[in-house]
């Protein structure tokens, strides 16, 4: 029995995953290497293999922009007035209380 021609075109879409294949398939996470394990379980850090980041000097006069602006106002909780934050048990029985009636 082979599947309709639609229903082969959707599977071809689809990305490609372990089980779709047979043994020696690893996909991974494209992270790669940045080291090697030792024979103790250890693991050795390979310093040429670490990615490292450049940052521009006079980082100010810099032509390129972050993707968020600086100008952006940080926003206000709702917890404002409770020294716990919203991590509080009183501050969600105090709202359940409100939403829910005193039962």
């Amino acid at each position: 029995m082979r599947p309709t021609q639609p229903l082969m075109k959707r599977i071809r879409r689809l990305a490609l995953t372990t089980k779709m294949t047979n043994k020696g398939y690893y996909k991974g996470t494209g992270t790669g290497s940045m080291g090697q394990h030792t024979k103790y379980g250890g693991y050795v850090i390979d310093w040429s293999k670490v990615r490292t980041y450049v940052v521009p000097e006079n980082l100010k006069d810099f032509k390129l922009t972050p993707f968020v602006t600086k100008n952006v106002e940080p926003l206000r909780g709702r917890f404002e007035k409770d020294p716990k934050g919203g991590f509080s048990g009183e501050a969600y029985i105090t709202r359940w209380k409100v939403e829910n009636g005193e039962d």
